[in-house]
């Protein structure tokens, strides 16, 4: 028999606010997180503009020696996971470690780093090369410092697959749980991407927003006048417990997870399948997982990451799912507000449906002005809404064709 898995703790660090209550007062506030970029020169870029965290200090958390040994996104990962943990209460000291594992998704990695030693490469030679390099570098070792931090010895993975990969690492964290390979797992996902070399490749790809004049209205999904995504960073880490777990130890209960789907497009690297078969069959999975009728959704956590062609296929699977009942639920895209955080984005928008569910309001879809006339749906344009959610589903479709959806309901 499968076990009830639910959600105890949430660390947040995002570009509208570090913390749980600056996040969600900003995401109900509407307001965006998107400015100039600060952490290089953009003269020659043709998009200047990105979601950057810009109140992050990890001092509480992270040595100030060790620190400097740890790539930004595992910073990130680090310090959300610290607070997660103690939001949930989590007693580690008399918690079996044995049983605490750790699955977190990072669609770049340490790209900070890469970048950085290769200029040192280039310039100074092989030698000058930090021995620290590969294990700043490497996806994986946001899930292992987290591991190593809190001396957590359960199963810990890295899930890569770009948009989708803090997705993906909740749904596995959640099979994990209901399998009972673990009684608590902590997971989401972490990344750092905004650098010269990435923010390069987004460009010459002409995948990116150029409104730089006004970055707060940059991020526009399902507006007709989308131009690109806006690149984010920052991480989101839930705590998942086993429902016996939590309840023997008296924990606050935010959600349950109910279920989870997967699926590839199959289709091309970066373009999503333009009838939207697999963002459907994902949709479809996750709810028959749960098994939960289609109809007893209140809300979706849209993908919309607001470029021209995806926020219009996500639309057409949401129809294809839910048919008449698609006019009938709320569907919002909270990257109006803070940007695309790439392999972290999973994990930040299931949070979003776990506050609004918790909470009982939707945050909005800001800067909506003009819908495009094939984006119909209910977007909750510009102002959050207070309503009951019983059930809400997190969509995540990343570059490769991944496509991974979340289930989550109250409790």
């Amino acid at each position: 028999m499968r076990k009830r898995v639910v959600i105890t703790g949430l660390g947040v660090i995002s570009p509208v606010g570090t913390g749980l209550e600056k996040f969600w007062s900003s995401l109900t506030g509407g307001i965006s997180g998107i400015r100039p970029v600060t952490r290089f020169d953009t003269t020659d870029f043709k998009t200047k503009i990105a979601g950057e965290v810009i109140d992050f200090d990890p001092s509480g958390y992270i040595d100030k020696k060790e620190v400097r040994r740890l790539d930004r996104f595992t910073q990130f990962a680090v310090t959300a996971a610290g607070m997660a943990i103690e939001d949930a209460a989590l007693d580690l000291e008399s918690a079996d470690r044995d049983r605490i594992g750790v699955i977190l998704g990072s669609g770049i990695g340490g790209i900070e780093t890469l970048e950085e030693q290769a200029g040192v490469l280039a310039s100074r030679g092989p030698g000058r090369v930090s021995p620290f390099f590969v294990p700043m570098m490497i996806a994986n070792m946001g899930a292992g410092q987290i591991a190593i931090n809190y001396r957590l010895r359960g199963p810990n993975i890295t899930t890569v697959t770009a948009c989708a990969s803090s997705s993906n690492a909740i749904g596995d964290a959640f099979k994990m749980l209901q399998w009972g390979h673990a009684d608590v797992m902590i997971t989401g996902g972490t990344e750092a991407p905004i650098t010269p070399l990435a923010m390069a490749g987004f460009c010459s790809m002409k995948a990116m927003s150029t409104r730089n004049e006004e970055p707060e209205r940059a991020s526009r999904p399902f507006d007709s006048s989308r131009d690109g995504f806006v690149v984010a960073e920052g991480a989101a880490i839930l705590v998942l417990e086993t429902l016996e777990h939590a309840r023997a130890r008296g924990a606050r209960i935010y959600a349950e997870l109910a279920g989870y789907g997967s699926s590839c497009d199959a289709y091309h690297i970066t373009a999503p399948d333009p009838e939207g078969g697999g963002a459907a069959n994902s949709m479809r999975a996750a709810l028959a997982d749960a098994g939960i009728e289609a109809e007893a959704v209140d809300y979706i956590n849209a993908h919309a990451t607001s470029t021209p062609q995806g926020d219009t296929v996500e639309v057409k699977a949401i129809k294809t799912v839910f048919e008449k009942h698609a006019y009938k639920l709320a569907v919002s895209s909270t990257k109006s507000m803070t940007g695309h955080l790439l392999g972290a984005a999973g994990g930040l928008e299931a949070m979003a449906c776990v506050l609004a569910i918790y909470n009982g309001i939707i945050p909005p879809t800001i800067n909506l002005e003009q819908a495009d006339p094939e984006c119909d749906l209910d977007f909750v344009p510009n102002t959050a809404r207070k309503a009951e959610i019983k059930v809400a589903i997190s969509n995540s479709f990343g570059f490769g064709g991944h496509n991974a959806t979340l289930v989550i309901k109250n409790f």
